[in-house]
């Protein structure tokens, strides 16, 4: 692809939330959900990618170029995805972090290939993105096949003999979550008592939660983003049900506690371990908190989504994409805020990591399952 500056068509100007500087080095974009519903968890990926480039242009940049980035708005909509990977490749950017949502990682990866631009994305967990995505794609997330597999180990082994309700959002990721989970479910002989849908939006959910408690279900296994899922829950704590809810990675975000209030306790959510434990996060975590920034959910994988790029960068000595990519799924092991990371050939992680989460009074604390006893309700972790 050239590597000239082209002018912006005036539809896509509003999706960039900075302009290409004149004099950038190394120009990368950066794509999430900034502004809308999941504009808190685009904020994760903003934080961790701005504290990454400061700090590597600190020390010198890659191989003495500083880095500069360029973040983009795209809803986690799939169509305003395609158009903000277009403009990233328009502005010659030479990799992207990103995107938030497997629902505009997933159409986008698509240009990216095209243009032969690398994309490492430290949030999206559909499978479909590595499984079906190019040469081009690669993910600091387990993905949602081993979420729901072991959520539905947990599900039949701690709840064993409740009955089990499946509430997904309509949207391709979560509905493809809540699909494994219920695949997975039935692996282990048990089969849901109601399944049923929703759209992003809503905010009326009693008569859901009527229908949740009428069907007699003790566990609601819950594939949203936090806002839907803060109103379900405390519609079902307002319906009487004491079912206890599972989630994936989407709830497991302070958001979700002030959407949900009281009803967030006891919500159990499958995550990848919380990384502000790990020591080689400590400096960071404790300066984004004196900056009063949370580094929580993904801020941690979106600083070490642009440590990956540095370090094939500085190991291949070159930032053309498709041997940057090569580095990366071959297999290669570097040191990042989240611990030693490699990936496979398809850009998935190696040895992926599934951790629970817990809500206790009013914040999500990580705990091991093999203590969890039903009821989970109370706040004892």
């Amino acid at each position: 692809m050239t590597t000239a500056r082209l002018t912006l068509p005036l539809l896509l100007l509003p999706l960039l939330l900075s302009a290409t500087p004149a004099l950038a080095d190394i120009l990368i974009g950066a794509a999430a959900p900034l502004s809308g519903p999941n504009a808190g968890l685009g904020e994760q990926l903003r934080r961790g990618v701005e504290a990454a480039v400061e700090d590597i242009n600190a020390t010198g940049g890659i191989r003495g170029e500083k880095l500069t980035v360029q973040f983009a708005d795209d809803g986690c909509d799939p169509r305003k995805a395609i158009d903000v990977a277009t403009s990233f490749v328009s502005a010659g950017v030479k990799a992207v972090i990103g995107h938030y949502c497997s629902g505009a990682s997933i159409p986008a990866s698509g240009v990216y290939e095209k243009a032969g631009i690398l994309q490492i994305s430290p949030a999206s967990t559909n499978p479909k993105f590595t499984d079906e995505g190019g040469w081009n794609v690669v993910r600091l997330v387990p993905r949602d096949d081993a979420q729901a597999a072991a959520a539905a180990a947990l599900v039949a082994d701690k709840f064993a003999g409740r009955k089990v309700a499946i509430v997904s959002d309509q949207a391709p990721a979560f509905a493809a979550l809540a699909a494994r989970f219920t695949a997975a479910l039935r692996q282990k002989g048990v089969t849901p008592a109601l399944q049923r849908s929703f759209k992003a939006g809503g905010k009326d959910f009693a008569p859901l939660a009527k229908e949740i408690a009428e069907s007699g279900a003790g566990v609601v296994y819950l594939s949203g983003s936090y806002v839907e899922g803060g109103l379900i829950a405390q519609a079902l704590r307002a319906a009487g049900s004491t079912a206890q809810i599972v989630s994936g990675d989407s709830l497991v975000t302070e958001d979700y506690g002030n959407q949900a209030k009281d009803a967030a306790g006891g919500t159990l959510s499958t995550f990848t371990y919380d990384a502000r434990k790990f020591p080689a996060a400590q400096g960071l975590v404790q300066r984004l908190r004196n900056a009063e920034q949370n580094p929580e959910g993904f801020t941690l994988y979106a600083y070490a989504a642009v440590q990956a790029l540095a370090a094939a960068a500085e190991a291949t000595g070159t930032l053309d994409s498709t041997r940057l990519a090569e580095w990366l799924r071959g297999g290669n092991r570097f040191d990042t805020v989240v611990g030693p990371v490699s990936f496979d050939s398809k850009g998935d992680l190696r040895t992926p990591s599934i951790a629970w989460f817990k809500w206790i009074d009013s914040r999500y604390v990580e705990v091991d399952p093999r203590t969890l006893e039903p009821p989970i309700l109370d706040t004892t972790p």
